[in-house]
């Protein structure tokens, strides 16, 4: 018995052609592997010392001015009664060559050399209060304390910072993109950012844009973006508190703000 197929008329198998062809041309959005970065406040003290108190744990918000922790200043007040004492008398030394002066016993240099030890005693004395003041360490910014480096009881250098701040506007994305998509970026263009467990509109403006390039970090595990060259760009989110420091993150880009597009 012989089988009749249904006749199809011939158009149809075009249509059906084409249809899967522009079914697999759909253009997919390309993104880009990177993290999330941050410009931390390193806060320390001027002079070596003693870390006294702490006033605050790591994940705490702070306020500009608000106290984070103090050094001992037993050096500085020892510092301080010594140009005071210093001061008491140069003043009195001062005095005495006014008085000789005006009775005209004393000698014009003997005034002068008063007066300028008098000056500097003066300048000496308020360098010694600045260095107490500073031994007591308030926050430059307000932020969160991301990390702390020295607890109370421990040495702390010059210069060495006790503990980190992270002000909200210090969060950038970091990424890296080949060289044939540079054209298609600009400072201030909107880029989405996307990671495990974050919402699903966050986004980023690019405030960065490398000049040079570079071989694809190690972090960056893609095997087509693996040994090529690429250039960094940076992106300030518009959501800063929605990111962590050093989460991984996927970057597609989007459209260009409409006053910059009508800019250009």
């Amino acid at each position: 018995m012989t089988t009749h197929r249904p006749w199809l008329p011939p158009v149809l198998f075009l249509v059906a052609a084409v249809a899967i062809a522009l079914a697999g041309c759909q253009p997919t959005t390309p993104t880009y592997q990177g993290w999330v970065e941050a410009n931390l406040i390193f806060v320390g003290p001027d002079e070596a010392g003693r870390v006294e108190t702490l006033s605050v744990r790591e994940g705490d918000r702070v306020a500009a001015s608000a106290p984070l922790f103090t050094v001992d200043d037993a050096l500085q007040r020892a510092e301080l009664n010594m140009y005071e004492a210093q001061l008491e008398n140069a003043q009195t030394a001062y005095e005495r060559a006014r008085t000789l002066l005006k009775t005209q016993a004393g000698t014009q240099k003997t005034f002068d050399e008063a007066e300028a030890a008098l000056r500097t005693a003066r300048a000496r004395l308020v360098t010694a209060q600045t260095h107490l003041a500073r031994r007591v360490l308030v926050s430059p910014v307000a932020g969160t304390v991301q990390q702390i480096y020295f607890r109370p009881g421990e040495m702390v250098a010059a210069g060495k910072p006790v503990l980190a701040i992270l002000p909200p506007g210090n969060l950038k994305v970091r990424f890296f993109v080949p060289q044939e998509t540079l054209p298609r970026l600009a400072y201030g263009d909107t880029v989405r950012v996307s990671c495990d467990g974050c919402a699903a509109d966050l986004t980023a403006r690019v405030s960065f844009i490398a000049r040079t390039a570079e071989f694809t970090p190690p972090v960056i595990y893609s095997l087509q973006e693996r040994d090529k060259l690429v250039f960094m760009i940076e992106a300030l989110p518009d959501r800063p508190e929605a990111l962590r420091v050093g989460q991984p993150i996927d970057v597609a880009l989007g459209a260009r703000p409409a006053a910059a597009t009508a800019a250009r």
